[in-house]
């Protein structure tokens, strides 16, 4: 039986008042305005991603399922053909980091995008995401891809967790309920989905009516 391996958790560290992860610049440092992307700069991710040859229909598909289900990479790049219903059109979500998971609606345009690229895999694949290899896509390379596709859009400051966040503050730009959005996201504490409605960034738009 392998032994154990015990790893340490980096804490997020703050700077200048941001709260960030070991390892990732602040948004004063990086030249960011901010961590999250709007809709329409989602729109431009996923219409570039769309143009990148023969791996353009799995790009897209996997910038726009991170955004409308609001998921980390690691969720994003295990999906399994398993999660995905397509009579119902519901994706069972896996949450990581002891987060909850739920059940979310798949919209059209992903059915449409899930079933082409199931049709193009080898009879039998388990991951919706497979890298020119055939195999699980890595975190890494997803990264990769947006990264190169955020800067062929003119976004190069763009990161795969900005995919999540962008899912928050869209839904509460929306004016959904906190508790709707906090079980969407899985968040097990409300606290770390307030900052959505707080930083939102409609919040003041009628403010002189």
């Amino acid at each position: 039986m392998p032994a154990t391996v015990l790893r340490t958790v980096p804490r997020l560290v703050s700077r200048d008042g941001q709260r960030v992860p070991p390892g990732r610049r602040p948004n004063v440092e990086s030249g960011r305005a901010r961590e999250y992307l709007t809709p329409a700069e989602v729109e431009r991710l996923v219409k570039t991603a769309r143009k990148r040859g023969r791996y353009g229909s799995r790009d897209t598909l996997a910038i726009l399922m991170g955004f409308r289900h609001g998921l980390r990479v690691s969720e994003l790049v295990g999906l399994r053909w398993s999660q995905v219903d397509f009579i119902t059109a519901r994706l069972t979500v896996h949450r990581t980091k002891g987060s909850t998971g739920s059940t979310h609606p798949i919209l059209g345009d992903e059915l449409r995008e899930l079933r082409k690229l199931q049709r193009a895999q080898p009879p039998g694949s388990q991951f919706v995401f497979n890298n020119e290899r055939g195999v699980l896509m890595s975190v890494a390379g997803f990264q990769r891809m947006l990264k190169r596709v955020g800067a062929d859009c003119g976004l190069p400051l763009v990161h795969a967790h900005m995919l999540r966040h962008s899912t928050g503050f869209a839904l509460a730009d929306k004016g959904r309920d906190l508790r709707e959005i906090q079980d969407f996201l899985g968040h097990r504490s409300i606290n770390n989905t307030v900052i959505y409605t707080k930083l939102r960034p409609g919040r003041f738009d009628r403010i002189w009516d």
